[in-house]
């Protein structure tokens, strides 16, 4: 993203449960935050299912 103007805010890092997050700010000045979590399936339309983190689960 540097390389195309923006600003990076947070590195993109490995976080307490297991994903993958980090931000930026684009040359507009629009902040982003980007996530992959390998964790959380797909479902063929493109949906993602979120697991439950409620405590006991």
């Amino acid at each position: 993203m540097e390389r195309a103007g923006g600003t990076v805010t947070k590195p993109a890092a490995v976080n307490a449960v297991g994903f993958c997050s980090g931000a930026f700010v684009d040359p507009d000045g629009h902040a982003w935050e980007v996530a992959h979590n390998p964790g959380f399936p797909l479902a063929a339309d493109g949906s993602v299912t979120i697991p439950d983190f409620s405590p006991g689960q």
